[in-house]
């Protein structure tokens, strides 16, 4: 039994396998995948020196080791992903945007006060919520007690070894 054919009036609309839209777009997606890797931004891994680490005491400093370090000294760990873009861009804009905040590497520089530290751990503005949910942060998810733990640890940094200077950062810790 043969189909009639459309009526005359009627376009005749051809249909595109979806195994071929699929192969297509992924293609496309692995071309635009393998450019972007010429983007240079995001693959210097090398760590500037730390030129004075706070003095943190050990809980402290496991504390911020496992939850702040990476962002927020200059012993940043740089796992393989952070060398492919894009999780390359993230990680470097990360990391910049943190030592500039504040640099556990750096306490011969400004820093923010203690109570800006407390305000944002205490609320769990920090960490970023993206590293409390993302698998390979779960370091970052810090309990109640931790985040405690933490901000007395920092008062205690701040007072028997406080930075160079304390400086007004405000809305440029919401970053």
């Amino acid at each position: 039994m043969d189909a009639a054919p459309p009526p005359a009036d009627r376009p005749v609309r051809r249909r595109l396998p979806l195994k071929r839209i699929a192969l297509v777009g992924g293609l496309g997606l692995v071309a635009v995948l393998l450019v972007i890797q010429l983007v240079p931004y995001g693959r210097d891994h090398a760590n500037p020196p730390v030129t004075r680490a706070a003095k943190l005491d050990r809980r402290t400093q496991q504390l911020v080791t496992s939850a702040c370090g990476d962002c927020h000294s200059n012993l940043t760990r740089w796992p393989w992903y952070t060398s492919v873009a894009p999780a390359s861009w993230f990680a470097q804009s990360d990391v910049d945007g943190g030592r500039s905040i504040l640099n556990f590497s750096r306490w011969d520089t400004p820093q923010p006060s203690v109570d800006e530290l407390a305000e944002v751990i205490a609320e769990g503005e920090m960490p970023p919520l993206k590293y409390k949910i993302l698998p390979n942060h779960a370091d970052a998810r810090l309990s109640d007690t931790e985040k405690r733990e933490l901000i007395a640890g920092l008062r205690r940094l701040y007072r028997a070894d406080p930075p160079a200077a304390i400086k007004e950062i405000g809305t440029q810790r919401r970053q």
